[in-house]
């Protein structure tokens, strides 16, 4: 991997950082995006709110199989060499794009999550947490009686508030964001390396191809996620 020597020495500098990962990041463990030729919508209808209520069976079923798929999956080295990246840095956090879990698996212990998490679960009028639920039928909330549904994020619904609020935090605030796996296409998670930048921080963008954010970051390093943050990883020590 080729890198700058002034920019890894920005790299090197910076005390505060925080890393936006999109599904880039977790196709190297074997998750297809949503978006690609073999993703999950290639035969499927994207999934909202209506969707939901003309159909909740089909649904949580279609949410029990990508859960299913996610489970015998297992981080692969970008999600470590981020994990790592605790060690290097004062303060680091990961704020994701994913719903899969891996950065905590792999020992980030503080990961935003934007879309959700495919193991939670929440009511769908009581708004109630629930933990994994190992049931084909769909639930029913124990506090009000509504139906249960995965607490991710679906087409046309906002980002967590509190979730979206904390990662504007960092970004506002950190002397580095890294952005991994993206395509900075989806909002307002997109606008979240923009606002950094705004604030001063130093922009990396590491991803297989050019992205619609490439023109506004500050360096970008075309490749294998798994493969270039270990690496990058082992330059910092």
């Amino acid at each position: 991997m080729k890198i700058d020597d002034e920019v890894l020495k920005k790299i090197k500098s910076a005390k505060t950082a925080f890393a936006l990962t999109g599904a880039g990041s977790s196709a190297p463990s074997g998750i297809p995006t949503f978006r690609g030729s073999n993703g999950f919508w290639t035969d499927k209808t994207p999934f909202d709110v209506e969707e939901f209520n003309k159909n909740p069976q089909k649904v949580w079923e279609w949410h029990c199989e990508i859960r299913e798929m996610i489970k015998k999956k297992a981080p692969n080295p970008s999600h470590f060499a981020l994990a790592n990246m605790q060690t290097v840095f004062r303060n680091f956090v990961v704020v994701t794009q994913n719903i899969d879990n891996l950065h905590q698996k792999a020992g980030s212990n503080r990961v935003i999550e934007l879309h959700g998490n495919i193991y939670r679960n929440k009511c769908n009028d009581c708004g109630k947490i629930f933990g994994e639920i190992n049931s084909k039928k769909i639930p029913e909330c124990d506090k009000c009686g509504g139906l249960i549904r995965p607490d991710v994020v679906w087409f046309g619904e906002p980002l967590p508030y509190d979730a979206l609020i904390k990662a504007r935090a960092y970004a506002e605030s950190s002397e580095l964001c890294f952005v991994v796996g993206t395509s900075g296409v989806v909002q307002p998670a997109a606008s979240i390396p923009l606002i950094s930048k705004e604030k001063g921080a130093f922009v990396i963008e590491i991803n297989r191809e050019k992205t619609v954010l490439s023109e506004y970051v500050d360096y970008s390093i075309f490749g294998d996620a798994a493969v270039i943050l270990p690496e990058l990883y082992e330059r910092l020590l």
